[in-house]
Protein backbone atom coordinates (compact mmCIF):
# COMPACT_ATOMS: atom_id res chain seq x y z
CA UNK A 1 0.00 0.00 0.00
CA UNK A 2 1.32 3.19 -0.78
CA UNK A 3 1.80 6.05 1.78
CA UNK A 4 1.66 9.49 2.07
CA UNK A 5 3.17 12.67 4.18
CA UNK A 6 1.12 15.65 3.78
CA UNK A 7 3.35 19.03 4.49
CA UNK A 8 1.25 22.70 4.83
CA UNK A 9 3.14 25.41 5.28
CA UNK A 10 2.63 29.03 7.13
CA UNK A 11 2.71 30.81 10.24
CA UNK A 12 -0.65 31.33 10.16
CA UNK A 13 -1.33 27.60 10.86
CA UNK A 14 0.77 27.39 13.78
CA UNK A 15 -0.56 30.69 15.83
CA UNK A 16 -3.90 29.76 15.24
CA UNK A 17 -5.01 32.75 12.74
CA UNK A 18 -6.13 29.80 10.37
CA UNK A 19 -7.58 26.13 10.53
CA UNK A 20 -5.56 23.84 8.15
CA UNK A 21 -8.83 22.36 6.46
CA UNK A 22 -6.46 21.36 3.91
CA UNK A 23 -4.66 18.51 5.55
CA UNK A 24 -8.17 16.63 6.05
CA UNK A 25 -10.03 17.49 2.47
CA UNK A 26 -5.98 15.68 1.42
CA UNK A 27 -6.29 12.80 3.77
CA UNK A 28 -9.98 12.07 2.65
CA UNK A 29 -9.01 11.87 -1.14
CA UNK A 30 -6.02 10.23 -0.85
CA UNK A 31 -7.88 7.99 1.58
CA UNK A 32 -10.30 6.96 -1.46
CA UNK A 33 -7.30 6.45 -3.80
CA UNK A 34 -5.87 3.20 -1.23
CA UNK A 35 -3.51 5.71 -0.02
CA UNK A 36 -2.61 6.01 3.95
CA UNK A 37 -1.70 8.91 5.22
CA UNK A 38 1.58 8.24 7.05
CA UNK A 39 2.11 11.95 9.01
CA UNK A 40 0.68 15.70 8.32
CA UNK A 41 3.16 18.00 9.37
CA UNK A 42 2.78 21.72 9.88
CA UNK A 43 5.87 23.71 9.45
CA UNK A 44 6.99 27.64 9.21
CA UNK A 45 7.82 29.83 6.44
CA UNK A 46 11.23 29.26 6.81
CA UNK A 47 13.88 27.65 4.73
CA UNK A 48 15.35 25.36 7.35
CA UNK A 49 11.79 24.04 8.07
CA UNK A 50 10.60 23.15 5.04
CA UNK A 51 13.80 21.48 3.94
CA UNK A 52 13.47 19.40 7.31
CA UNK A 53 9.80 18.29 6.66
CA UNK A 54 10.69 17.25 3.14
CA UNK A 55 13.64 14.90 3.73
CA UNK A 56 11.20 13.44 6.56
CA UNK A 57 8.32 12.92 4.44
CA UNK A 58 10.54 11.61 1.58
CA UNK A 59 12.23 9.31 3.30
CA UNK A 60 8.91 7.26 4.56
CA UNK A 61 6.66 7.70 1.66
CA UNK A 62 6.03 7.70 -2.20
CA UNK A 63 3.79 10.82 -1.85
CA UNK A 64 4.60 13.78 -0.38
CA UNK A 65 1.82 16.71 -0.77
CA UNK A 66 2.67 20.43 0.19
CA UNK A 67 0.47 23.34 0.43
CA UNK A 68 1.25 27.02 1.09
CA UNK A 69 3.97 29.70 0.63
CA UNK A 70 3.63 30.01 -3.46
CA UNK A 71 2.01 33.59 -3.32
CA UNK A 72 3.94 36.71 -5.12
CA UNK A 73 5.08 38.34 -1.97
CA UNK A 74 8.40 37.86 0.05
CA UNK A 75 7.03 35.89 2.21
CA UNK A 76 6.10 33.31 0.35
CA UNK A 77 9.53 30.89 -0.20
CA UNK A 78 8.29 27.52 -1.11
CA UNK A 79 9.38 27.89 -4.84
CA UNK A 80 12.72 28.97 -3.65
CA UNK A 81 13.46 26.35 -1.29
CA UNK A 82 12.01 23.59 -3.56
CA UNK A 83 14.39 25.23 -6.64
CA UNK A 84 18.01 24.86 -3.89
CA UNK A 85 16.07 20.85 -2.66
CA UNK A 86 16.11 20.11 -6.03
CA UNK A 87 19.24 21.42 -7.69
CA UNK A 88 17.24 23.45 -10.05
CA UNK A 89 16.36 27.07 -10.95
CA UNK A 90 13.76 29.32 -11.86
CA UNK A 91 12.33 29.55 -16.13
CA UNK A 92 9.72 31.54 -17.15
CA UNK A 93 7.21 29.45 -18.26
CA UNK A 94 4.61 30.81 -21.06
CA UNK A 95 1.91 28.75 -20.42
CA UNK A 96 1.44 30.25 -16.90
CA UNK A 97 1.62 33.62 -18.59
CA UNK A 98 -1.00 33.01 -20.12
CA UNK A 99 -2.92 31.68 -18.19
CA UNK A 100 -2.50 34.29 -15.36
CA UNK A 101 -2.94 37.42 -18.07
CA UNK A 102 -5.87 35.53 -18.99
CA UNK A 103 -6.61 34.97 -15.62
CA UNK A 104 -6.66 38.64 -14.62
CA UNK A 105 -7.84 39.96 -17.73
CA UNK A 106 -10.09 42.33 -16.53
CA UNK A 107 -8.27 43.35 -13.47
CA UNK A 108 -5.07 45.00 -15.14
CA UNK A 109 -4.35 46.60 -11.83
CA UNK A 110 -3.25 43.46 -10.75
CA UNK A 111 -0.81 42.37 -13.37
CA UNK A 112 1.98 44.20 -11.72
CA UNK A 113 5.99 43.03 -11.22
CA UNK A 114 4.98 40.66 -8.50
CA UNK A 115 2.08 38.82 -10.11
CA UNK A 116 4.67 38.71 -12.96
CA UNK A 117 7.13 36.46 -10.25
CA UNK A 118 4.16 33.10 -10.72
CA UNK A 119 5.10 32.41 -13.74
CA UNK A 120 8.41 31.84 -13.24
CA UNK A 121 8.48 27.64 -11.99
CA UNK A 122 11.14 25.42 -11.15
CA UNK A 123 12.84 23.75 -14.75
CA UNK A 124 12.78 20.37 -13.05
CA UNK A 125 9.23 20.66 -12.24
CA UNK A 126 6.09 18.96 -14.35
CA UNK A 127 3.66 21.99 -14.48
CA UNK A 128 -0.03 21.39 -13.85
CA UNK A 129 -2.76 24.32 -14.28
CA UNK A 130 -4.29 25.60 -11.73
CA UNK A 131 -7.57 26.24 -13.26
CA UNK A 132 -8.65 28.54 -10.83
CA UNK A 133 -5.82 30.31 -9.34
CA UNK A 134 -2.27 31.95 -10.69
CA UNK A 135 0.17 29.98 -8.97
CA UNK A 136 1.02 26.67 -10.65
CA UNK A 137 1.04 22.98 -9.11
CA UNK A 138 4.73 21.76 -9.69
CA UNK A 139 5.24 18.02 -9.79
CA UNK A 140 8.62 16.66 -8.98
CA UNK A 141 9.33 12.44 -8.44
CA UNK A 142 12.81 11.39 -6.71
CA UNK A 143 13.62 8.32 -6.34
CA UNK A 144 10.39 6.82 -6.79
CA UNK A 145 8.68 9.74 -4.88
CA UNK A 146 5.95 11.56 -6.07
CA UNK A 147 6.35 15.46 -4.29
CA UNK A 148 3.76 17.97 -5.45
CA UNK A 149 3.76 21.41 -4.24
CA UNK A 150 -0.33 23.03 -4.51
CA UNK A 151 -1.52 26.18 -3.50
CA UNK A 152 -2.74 26.85 0.19
CA UNK A 153 -5.74 28.84 -0.67
CA UNK A 154 -8.55 25.86 -0.03
CA UNK A 155 -10.38 26.15 -3.37
CA UNK A 156 -7.45 26.28 -5.04
CA UNK A 157 -5.96 23.34 -3.34
CA UNK A 158 -9.14 21.39 -3.54
CA UNK A 159 -9.41 21.99 -7.45
CA UNK A 160 -5.39 20.77 -7.48
CA UNK A 161 -6.39 17.82 -5.30
CA UNK A 162 -8.95 16.78 -7.76
CA UNK A 163 -7.27 17.21 -10.77
CA UNK A 164 -3.98 15.20 -9.57
CA UNK A 165 -6.35 12.12 -8.58
CA UNK A 166 -8.43 13.15 -12.12
CA UNK A 167 -5.72 12.61 -14.34
CA UNK A 168 -3.64 10.23 -12.82
CA UNK A 169 -0.45 11.98 -11.50
CA UNK A 170 -0.42 10.16 -7.63
CA UNK A 171 -2.33 6.43 -9.63
CA UNK A 172 0.85 3.38 -8.95
CA UNK A 173 -1.13 0.66 -10.37
CA UNK A 174 1.57 -1.75 -9.32
CA UNK A 175 0.65 -1.04 -5.45
CA UNK A 176 -2.75 -0.41 -6.22
CA UNK A 177 -4.98 -0.87 -2.80
CA UNK A 178 -7.98 -0.22 -1.11
CA UNK A 179 -9.11 0.84 1.82
CA UNK A 180 -12.98 1.11 2.83
CA UNK A 181 -15.37 2.47 5.65
CA UNK A 182 -18.66 1.90 7.33
CA UNK A 183 -19.94 4.15 9.93
CA UNK A 184 -22.37 4.09 12.32
CA UNK A 185 -23.79 7.07 14.80
CA UNK A 186 -25.17 6.17 18.38
CA UNK A 187 -26.49 7.90 21.18
CA UNK A 188 -27.68 7.08 24.89
CA UNK A 189 -24.84 4.77 25.84
CA UNK A 190 -21.59 5.52 27.42
CA UNK A 191 -18.40 5.11 25.25
CA UNK A 192 -16.85 2.86 28.08
CA UNK A 193 -20.36 1.13 28.11
CA UNK A 194 -20.30 0.90 24.65
CA UNK A 195 -16.91 -0.93 24.37
CA UNK A 196 -18.02 -3.15 26.30
CA UNK A 197 -20.89 -4.06 24.82
CA UNK A 198 -19.04 -5.07 22.08
CA UNK A 199 -15.88 -6.29 23.44
CA UNK A 200 -15.80 -9.59 22.49
CA UNK A 201 -17.28 -8.88 18.76
CA UNK A 202 -14.12 -6.30 18.59
CA UNK A 203 -11.67 -8.75 20.24
CA UNK A 204 -12.11 -11.30 17.56
CA UNK A 205 -11.89 -8.90 14.34
CA UNK A 206 -9.89 -9.64 11.28
CA UNK A 207 -6.22 -8.07 11.30
CA UNK A 208 -6.90 -5.72 8.53
CA UNK A 209 -10.05 -4.43 10.24
CA UNK A 210 -10.26 -1.69 12.11
CA UNK A 211 -12.97 0.03 15.04
CA UNK A 212 -12.04 3.73 15.90
CA UNK A 213 -14.48 5.10 18.87
CA UNK A 214 -15.37 9.12 18.07
CA UNK A 215 -17.64 10.75 20.56
CA UNK A 216 -19.07 14.04 19.35
CA UNK A 217 -21.83 15.94 20.95
CA UNK A 218 -23.66 13.08 22.82
CA UNK A 219 -23.32 10.49 20.40
CA UNK A 220 -20.51 8.40 19.18
CA UNK A 221 -19.18 7.59 15.79
CA UNK A 222 -18.27 3.91 15.19
CA UNK A 223 -16.20 3.92 12.30
CA UNK A 224 -15.13 0.42 10.77
CA UNK A 225 -12.27 0.70 8.89
CA UNK A 226 -10.51 -1.76 6.52
CA UNK A 227 -7.82 -2.47 3.88
CA UNK A 228 -7.21 -5.22 1.02
CA UNK A 229 -6.11 -5.64 -2.31
CA UNK A 230 -9.11 -7.06 -3.60
CA UNK A 231 -12.00 -4.44 -3.53
CA UNK A 232 -14.79 -7.63 -3.73
CA UNK A 233 -13.26 -9.65 -0.76
CA UNK A 234 -12.71 -6.64 1.44
CA UNK A 235 -16.48 -5.09 0.85
CA UNK A 236 -18.06 -8.32 1.64
CA UNK A 237 -15.41 -8.75 4.90
CA UNK A 238 -16.23 -5.38 5.72
CA UNK A 239 -20.58 -5.24 5.13
CA UNK A 240 -20.37 -8.64 7.40
CA UNK A 241 -18.81 -7.19 9.85
CA UNK A 242 -20.68 -4.14 10.32
CA UNK A 243 -24.02 -5.98 10.21
CA UNK A 244 -23.09 -7.73 13.17
CA UNK A 245 -21.76 -4.60 14.61
CA UNK A 246 -25.54 -2.89 13.61
CA UNK A 247 -26.97 -5.66 15.56
CA UNK A 248 -25.06 -5.37 18.70
CA UNK A 249 -25.67 -2.24 19.32
CA UNK A 250 -28.97 -1.50 17.23
CA UNK A 251 -30.83 -0.17 20.55
CA UNK A 252 -28.60 2.77 20.23
CA UNK A 253 -28.22 3.79 16.65
CA UNK A 254 -29.15 6.79 15.31
CA UNK A 255 -27.99 6.88 12.42
CA UNK A 256 -26.58 3.87 9.82
CA UNK A 257 -23.86 6.58 8.21
CA UNK A 258 -21.39 8.83 9.20
CA UNK A 259 -23.09 12.25 8.03
CA UNK A 260 -23.67 14.94 10.28
CA UNK A 261 -26.93 15.16 12.43
CA UNK A 262 -28.26 17.61 10.32
CA UNK A 263 -28.09 15.91 7.03
CA UNK A 264 -29.52 12.52 8.49
CA UNK A 265 -32.18 14.63 10.22
CA UNK A 266 -32.80 16.71 6.68
CA UNK A 267 -32.88 13.37 4.98
CA UNK A 268 -35.37 11.98 7.41
CA UNK A 269 -37.27 15.27 6.95
CA UNK A 270 -37.63 14.84 2.97
CA UNK A 271 -38.53 11.34 2.94
CA UNK A 272 -41.90 11.93 5.14
CA UNK A 273 -42.13 15.36 3.14
CA UNK A 274 -42.15 16.73 6.54
CA UNK A 275 -40.78 20.77 7.28
CA UNK A 276 -38.67 22.26 10.00
CA UNK A 277 -38.17 25.45 11.72
CA UNK A 278 -35.61 27.32 14.69
CA UNK A 279 -36.24 29.63 17.32
CA UNK A 280 -33.47 30.27 19.12
CA UNK A 281 -32.51 32.61 21.84
CA UNK A 282 -28.55 31.62 23.08
CA UNK A 283 -27.74 29.62 19.79
CA UNK A 284 -28.38 33.42 17.88
CA UNK A 285 -29.00 31.26 14.99
CA UNK A 286 -26.45 28.15 14.87
CA UNK A 287 -29.15 25.50 14.78
CA UNK A 288 -30.27 27.61 11.32
CA UNK A 289 -26.90 27.74 10.09
CA UNK A 290 -26.91 24.01 10.16
CA UNK A 291 -30.03 23.26 9.10
CA UNK A 292 -29.62 25.04 5.94
CA UNK A 293 -25.76 24.41 5.54
CA UNK A 294 -25.95 21.78 2.77
CA UNK A 295 -27.33 21.45 -0.09
CA UNK A 296 -31.17 20.76 -0.60
CA UNK A 297 -32.24 21.99 2.54
CA UNK A 298 -34.86 24.03 0.79
CA UNK A 299 -36.97 21.04 0.77
CA UNK A 300 -37.06 20.89 4.34
CA UNK A 301 -36.25 23.78 6.14
CA UNK A 302 -37.96 26.68 6.29
CA UNK A 303 -36.45 29.27 8.43
CA UNK A 304 -35.53 30.95 12.07
CA UNK A 305 -36.74 33.04 14.19
CA UNK A 306 -33.73 34.55 16.33
CA UNK A 307 -35.34 35.82 19.89
CA UNK A 308 -33.15 36.84 21.79
CA UNK A 309 -34.75 39.53 23.66
CA UNK A 310 -37.76 38.60 25.52
CA UNK A 311 -39.81 41.35 23.66
CA UNK A 312 -39.51 39.16 20.26
CA UNK A 313 -40.13 36.39 22.14
CA UNK A 314 -43.63 37.64 23.13
CA UNK A 315 -44.56 39.80 19.90
CA UNK A 316 -43.59 37.45 17.00
CA UNK A 317 -43.42 33.73 18.97
CA UNK A 318 -46.60 34.25 21.93
CA UNK A 319 -44.46 33.40 24.98
CA UNK A 320 -46.69 34.77 28.05
CA UNK A 321 -45.13 37.49 29.38
CA UNK A 322 -46.11 35.88 32.78
CA UNK A 323 -44.26 33.08 32.26
CA UNK A 324 -40.99 35.41 31.45
CA UNK A 325 -41.66 36.81 34.55
CA UNK A 326 -42.22 34.09 36.55
CA UNK A 327 -39.52 31.30 35.48
CA UNK A 328 -37.37 33.56 33.05
CA UNK A 329 -36.10 32.97 29.79
CA UNK A 330 -34.17 30.04 30.42
CA UNK A 331 -36.78 27.67 31.85
CA UNK A 332 -38.87 24.75 30.60
CA UNK A 333 -42.13 26.56 30.03
CA UNK A 334 -40.70 29.29 27.61
CA UNK A 335 -38.59 26.95 25.20
CA UNK A 336 -41.60 24.86 24.80
CA UNK A 337 -44.15 27.81 23.65
CA UNK A 338 -40.93 29.25 21.76
CA UNK A 339 -40.98 26.07 19.47
CA UNK A 340 -44.88 25.43 19.34
CA UNK A 341 -44.73 29.71 18.51
CA UNK A 342 -42.60 29.06 15.62
CA UNK A 343 -44.52 26.37 14.41
CA UNK A 344 -47.23 28.69 13.99
CA UNK A 345 -45.92 31.59 12.80
CA UNK A 346 -43.96 29.52 10.06
CA UNK A 347 -46.47 26.73 9.72
CA UNK A 348 -43.58 23.91 9.62
CA UNK A 349 -44.40 20.48 11.24
CA UNK A 350 -41.97 20.47 13.78
CA UNK A 351 -39.27 22.67 15.70
CA UNK A 352 -36.53 23.29 17.68
CA UNK A 353 -35.80 26.03 20.03
CA UNK A 354 -33.02 26.97 22.29
CA UNK A 355 -32.84 29.40 25.48
CA UNK A 356 -29.95 29.38 27.82
CA UNK A 357 -26.74 30.94 29.13
CA UNK A 358 -23.95 30.87 27.05
CA UNK A 359 -21.28 32.90 29.24
CA UNK A 360 -19.00 33.94 30.18
CA UNK A 361 -21.37 35.97 32.46
CA UNK A 362 -24.87 35.82 32.86
CA UNK A 363 -24.98 33.12 35.39
CA UNK A 364 -26.65 32.64 38.95
CA UNK A 365 -26.41 29.97 41.48
CA UNK A 366 -29.64 28.38 40.83
CA UNK A 367 -28.88 28.58 36.83
CA UNK A 368 -25.00 28.30 36.30
CA UNK A 369 -23.53 29.19 32.98
CA UNK A 370 -23.95 25.99 30.67
CA UNK A 371 -27.84 25.67 31.98
CA UNK A 372 -29.52 25.47 28.13
CA UNK A 373 -32.92 24.43 27.78
CA UNK A 374 -34.38 23.10 24.28
CA UNK A 375 -37.83 22.22 22.65
CA UNK A 376 -38.61 20.02 20.27
CA UNK A 377 -42.08 20.24 18.93
CA UNK A 378 -44.47 18.68 16.54
CA UNK A 379 -47.79 18.71 14.56
CA UNK A 380 -49.55 15.41 15.98
CA UNK A 381 -53.17 14.51 17.12
CA UNK A 382 -51.80 12.38 20.23
CA UNK A 383 -49.34 12.01 22.67
CA UNK A 384 -46.02 10.42 22.12
CA UNK A 385 -44.69 8.43 24.66
CA UNK A 386 -43.59 11.34 27.67
CA UNK A 387 -44.93 14.10 25.31
CA UNK A 388 -48.00 15.92 25.61
CA UNK A 389 -50.04 17.33 22.83
CA UNK A 390 -51.76 20.65 23.49
CA UNK A 391 -55.31 22.04 22.36
CA UNK A 392 -53.83 22.50 19.55
CA UNK A 393 -52.27 19.31 18.59
CA UNK A 394 -48.67 20.40 19.38
CA UNK A 395 -46.57 18.04 21.23
CA UNK A 396 -43.31 18.78 23.16
CA UNK A 397 -40.74 17.66 24.57
CA UNK A 398 -38.00 19.54 26.67
CA UNK A 399 -34.64 19.37 28.06
CA UNK A 400 -32.49 21.25 30.24
CA UNK A 401 -28.65 20.41 29.40
CA UNK A 402 -26.11 21.36 31.34
CA UNK A 403 -22.94 21.71 29.01
CA UNK A 404 -19.04 23.22 30.31
CA UNK A 405 -16.41 25.03 27.92
CA UNK A 406 -16.66 28.57 26.76
CA UNK A 407 -19.33 30.50 25.36
CA UNK A 408 -18.89 28.77 21.39
CA UNK A 409 -18.67 25.32 23.07
CA UNK A 410 -22.22 25.57 24.89
CA UNK A 411 -23.50 26.84 21.84
CA UNK A 412 -22.37 24.40 19.45
CA UNK A 413 -23.26 21.31 21.63
CA UNK A 414 -26.67 23.08 22.21
CA UNK A 415 -27.54 23.17 18.65
CA UNK A 416 -25.98 19.86 17.83
CA UNK A 417 -27.83 18.11 20.84
CA UNK A 418 -31.58 20.20 19.94
CA UNK A 419 -30.63 18.75 16.51
CA UNK A 420 -30.23 14.91 17.98
CA UNK A 421 -33.31 15.31 19.97
CA UNK A 422 -36.07 15.86 17.32
CA UNK A 423 -34.21 13.14 14.77
CA UNK A 424 -34.38 10.62 17.86
CA UNK A 425 -37.89 11.91 18.50
CA UNK A 426 -38.88 11.39 15.11
CA UNK A 427 -37.53 8.17 14.79
CA UNK A 428 -38.88 6.92 17.17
Amino acid sequence: MQTATIITIGDELLIGQVVDTNSAYMAVRLNEQGVSVKEILSVHDEREAIVSALERAISQSEIVLLTGGLGPTKDDITKHVLCEFFSTYLVENKQVEAHVRDLYKNRPEVLNRLTATQWQVPAAAQIIENKIGSAPIMLFRREGTTIVSMPGVPEEMRCAMDTLIAEEYLADTASKAFILHRTLRVAGIPESALAILIEQWETNLPKNLHLAYLPQYRTIRLRLSGTGNELDSLTHQLDTEFQTLQSLVSEYVVAQTGEPLEVVLGSYLKAHNMTVASAESCTGGKVASLLNKHAGSSAFYKGSVVAYSNEVKEQVLGVCKTDLEQYGAVSEQVVGQMAKGVIKVLQTDCAIATSGIAGPDGGTKEKPVGTVWIAVAKKTADSVGSLTADAEGISVYTECLHLRGDREAITDNASAIAILRLLQWLEK
